[in-house]
């Protein structure tokens, strides 16, 4: 009589034969998130390019259009206030002596208004392998840092009278520096931001 019972299945496979049992499928690990903006006051000095504000090439173009802005409205009204005629007495000259010093000082104030908002403050532009400084000029300063991973789009633009460089992260407002108003040229200052972002952002220039 067999020793097997009847609800046997024959014998098994040796151990060496069987298939090994495959361990459980991980989850794949979620790609993590690129580091913050963070912002501060001012530009570090340690940045290894650094882009400041130029006060000299600003007033060579802001000061000449103060003085013909001052010149087209001051040349009229002395024409006007000492031509020969009745109606015209020495109290008009000090009335265009007393208007054209109110337009000096007001528009020498604003000019001096926008030039300490728009050079003062340290560097406006600060670029690394890590990533890229940006400086909000103004009368309210602040200071945005974004590593590349952050960084969707750097075009070069034009506001007004002067070419900036936009930089455009891709969560929230763009970032601007200017370009014509710089320490430095135009073609270093878009090398630099070429060669440290290493193809991590899309450079329109």
């Amino acid at each position: 009589m067999s020793e097997d019972s009847p609800h046997s299945q024959g014998p098994r496979p040796p151990v060496w034969n069987r298939r090994p049992a495959l361990p459980p499928a991980a989850a794949p690990s979620p790609r993590p998130a690129p580091p913050p903006a963070a912002t501060a006051t001012r530009i570090p000095d340690n940045v290894p390019f650094l882009v400041r504000p130029s006060v000299l090439r600003r007033a060579l173009v802001f000061v000449p259009l103060v003085v013909a802005l001052l010149f087209v409205i001051g040349c009229p009204a002395a024409l006007t206030l000492t031509a020969d005629g009745p109606e015209h007495t020495s109290g008009d000259i000090v009335l265009l002596v007393a208007g054209m010093s109110c337009l000096v000082v007001t528009f020498g104030t604003a000019l001096a208004l926008h030039l300490i908002a728009h050079t003062a403050g340290g560097p406006i532009l600060g670029v690394s392998p890590a990533g890229v400084w940006v400086r909000r000029v103004g009368l309210r300063r602040s200071v945005t840092w974004l590593p590349w991973e952050q960084v969707a789009e750097i075009h070069r633009g034009r506001r007004l009278l002067e070419k900036v460089v936009s930089v455009r992260p891709r969560t929230g407002e763009r970032h601007t520096a200017t370009l014509t108003f710089a320490d430095r040229s135009e073609d270093e200052i878009l090398a630099a931001l070429r060669e440290f972002s290493g193809g991590r952002a899309q450079l329109r220039f």
